[in-house]
């Protein structure tokens, strides 16, 4: 799995990189089938941080959450949170599907 993080308007520090970096890697413990995860901040001189995470998950689909704060890492956290709400979702309709094929078989066999 891949981390890019990259920054707008700005530059972030070394220990802002790592700790970005370690809660993104968090995301792999939700759903192991990540193929790559971006992270872009925006930080202007004044105004609002911006966070934006882009997930590659397998299949081709990609999860993506925006959140602005005056805080960076609160930026981050409440784009985590979206995040891992959309992984949830995800990984709960792959599940679902791939359960609901194999009833659906088995009462036709049972016909």
């Amino acid at each position: 799995m891949q981390i890019k993080i990259s920054a707008r308007h700005g530059h972030l520090s070394a220990d802002h990189q790592k700790h970005i970096h370690d809660k993104a890697e968090k995301l792999l413990h939700y759903f192991d089938r990540i193929s790559m995860i971006e992270v872009t901040v925006d930080v202007p001189e004044h105004g609002l941080k911006k966070v934006e995470f882009l997930v590659n998950a397998e299949h081709k689909h990609d999860l993506v959450a925006h959140e602005s704060n005056a805080d960076l890492f609160t930026a981050l956290d409440l784009a985590l949170d979206k995040i891992k709400q959309q992984i949830h979702k995800y990984k709960e309709k792959i599940q679902d599907h791939r359960r609901d094929a194999s009833l659906s078989d088995a009462t036709a066999v049972k016909k």
